[in-house]
């Protein structure tokens, strides 16, 4: 069982920053982690992934030169630099651990997450 907890979000104006973490457990047992976000009324969408342990990163089209994740194994962390944020941006976005086999390389499918944080609400204002 990994657990995840999301921080970081807040409410920012249009063209600012945030700087989102996601504090595991363990990440040993995972092979990726990834980010998705929900605004309300619409369907969760994937944001980002990053490969437990190698270098390989994928980025949702809305959101690349824009965001960038990263991770510290050593802290057990996973980080989602957000810049030049936009009104669209506005979502609960939560963090999410794979581990065992996949069948999505990029790692923005959610239906082949295992565990899920709580999430942390990001509010962008024009």
């Amino acid at each position: 069982q990994v657990q995840l907890v999301e921080s970081g979000g807040g409410s920012v104006q249009a063209g600012g920053s945030l700087r989102l973490s996601c504090l595991a457990s363990d990440l040993s047992s995972t092979n990726c982690m990834g980010w998705f976000r929900q605004a309300p009324g619409k369907e969760r969408e994937a944001v980002a992934s990053i490969y437990t342990f190698d270098v390989s990163t994928f980025y949702a089209d809305s959101v690349k030169g824009r965001f960038i994740i990263s991770k510290d194994i050593a802290k057990n962390t996973v980080y989602l630099q957000m810049n030049s944020l936009k009104p669209g941006d506005t979502a609960m976005y939560y963090c999410a651990a794979r581990e065992g086999g996949y069948s999505d390389y990029e790692g923005l499918s959610s239906e082949e997450y295992n565990y899920w944080g709580r999430g942390t609400q990001v509010t962008v204002s024009s």
